[in-house]
């Protein structure tokens, strides 16, 4: 291997860069330094709920028609038995401090759509401003 020696009188300037190593090195102690000390965040206090919550009600409110054969049919609110006579009383209750006012009708398989029509009826006269009719899940295979 050969070196270049800069030939024939000629001088080769190269730029020492020790000092600017011994330089870099500790500005990087002082930042290491530094750092861990330097604070992390704010402390804030952040607001915690009550210990002791109320029980939240049912968002979704969804009455049920269940068809009897040669009877009448049976009511259900969210799962509570409830006969067509306090359905109306039921229904303004339960939307009277609701912003949201969603119901959702779900038949049963054979009754007569009288019977949901009037349930509809029965959720206007309650103030409900939608309605919602739930239908059986289609299965792919049929």
């Amino acid at each position: 291997m050969a070196m270049s020696m800069g030939g024939s009188g000629s001088r080769m300037s190269e730029m020492n860069v020790t000092p600017m190593i011994d330089i870099l090195l500790v500005l990087l102690i002082i930042f290491m330094v530094i750092v861990p000390v330097a604070p992390k965040g704010l402390k804030a206090l952040v607001p915690q709920p009550p210990k002791t919550q109320a029980p939240q009600p049912e968002r979704t409110v969804v009455v049920q028609v269940f068809n009897h054969s040669g009877a009448l049919p049976t009511y259900k609110i969210n799962d509570v038995d409830v006969a067509h006579t306090e359905l109306l009383s039921k229904l303004t209750e339960i939307f009277a401090n609701r912003a949201e006012r969603v119901m959702f009708v779900k038949g049963d398989d054979h009754v007569d759509f009288t019977y949901i029509a009037e349930v509809i009826d029965i959720g206007r006269a309650a103030n409900v401003d939608r309605i919602g009719l739930m239908t059986p899940r289609i299965q792919a295979g049929q």
